[in-house]
């Protein structure tokens, strides 16, 4: 009788020490309350300046994020390509040395049809642009991203146009003949600036404002800002106004990154994100004027010309990266179609 009594005490105390073990167990491996705990401090970069809106809506996401989660998720910014330039960047995030990242055309080389994105004369105007990075099209493109990529993407954020600086006046495609205009490495680019006249030479962004002082390249092409913070002015005669992409820079995140975060680390971020993009799209046109000036104050003499020349020579590359395979035929039927 007394071993039963024994027996039954052990089997009770097993089942007892058991059950406390498994909670342990769960609230180390998942629970949120483990996690929250946890604090961690994680890498955003970006190939911009200090000055640069991108720069300044990261930060902004960053004391966000900070707030949002009490301290326990600190976002280090990291500006100028110290991290490396866009595919570097996407790179780390795949393996995870990088946690987020602004980056736009480049992602093309990670899911294709990005580079849809990148087709000069896309967009209508930036109605259009919001209209289709705000809506289905750009809940799907972020859905395809972390599919096919494992990068995460958080929000878009608005650019203004992208324009042509030059050592030479451009006013004609024909006046393209010749220059050697930087690119992004992003092939809808490459096309688009060839059949319009330029000869196009893919580089890294870092590189550019080297390459325009020794002459390597005459030309390139960016938003505003990008321009003016990287003080391209300072190697580039003229700013002509091409208008040629309505642009957008990705706040992308590290899919390894975003699941080792407990679940309300994560809705903190995301709600960080919304609120970051916001500041970050007013700030690009509110600067916008105060750019322009900035850099007609630097000397740079501002060209505006007919685009539609332009637009009639750049057209011709869109149906044949439209056909390049189904999701790309979607992707630009759909933000063609999108009122």
């Amino acid at each position: 009788m007394l071993l039963k009594k024994i027996g039954i005490a052990a089997a009770a105390l097993s089942l007892s020490l058991s059950l406390v073990g498994c909670g342990a167990k769960e609230k180390a491996s998942g629970s949120d309350s483990g996690k929250a705990e946890k604090a961690v401090t994680l890498k955003l970069g970006h190939i911009a300046g200090e000055d640069d809106p991108w720069n300044l809506g990261a930060k902004k996401f960053a004391e966000l994020v900070n707030e949002k989660t009490n301290g326990s998720v600190k976002i280090d910014v990291y500006a100028s390509s110290t991290l490396g330039n866009d595919r570097d960047l996407i790179e780390g995030m795949q393996l995870g040395s990088v946690d987020f990242a602004l980056v736009a055309g480049v992602l093309s080389n990670f899911y294709e049809p990005y580079s849809i994105l990148e087709l000069p004369y896309l967009f209508r105007d930036r109605e259009h642009m919001e209209k289709v990075l705000y809506g289905e099209v750009g809940e799907q493109l972020k859905a395809d991203l972390l599919t096919n990529a494992q990068v995460r993407g958080l929000q878009f954020w608005e650019r203004t146009p992208r324009q042509l600086t030059a050592n030479k006046k451009v006013t004609k495609p024909s006046d393209l003949d010749g220059i050697k205009i930087r690119v992004p490495e992003i092939p809808a680019s490459i096309a688009a600036w060839k059949a319009m006249g330029a000869t196009p030479t893919p580089m890294a962004f870092s590189e550019v404002y080297s390459s325009l002082q020794t002459g390597v390249i005459d030309a390139q092409e960016n938003p505003l800002a990008l321009i003016e913070s990287s003080k391209l002015n300072e190697v580039q005669k003229y700013l002509i106004n091409t208008n040629h992409v309505y642009g957008y820079v990705m706040l992308t995140m590290s899919d390894a990154t975003y699941s080792k975060l407990s679940k309300k680390q994560q809705k903190a971020v995301e709600e960080a994100a919304k609120e970051a993009t916001e500041y970050e799209n007013k700030i690009v046109y509110e600067q916008e004027k105060e750019l322009l000036k900035k850099v007609k104050d630097a000397g740079m003499e501002v060209i505006d010309i007919d685009t539609k020349p332009f637009m009639e020579k750049a057209k011709a590359v869109q149906k044949e990266f439209a056909n390049k395979s189904d999701a790309d035929k979607k992707l630009y039927d759909s933000i063609v179609k999108t009122k």
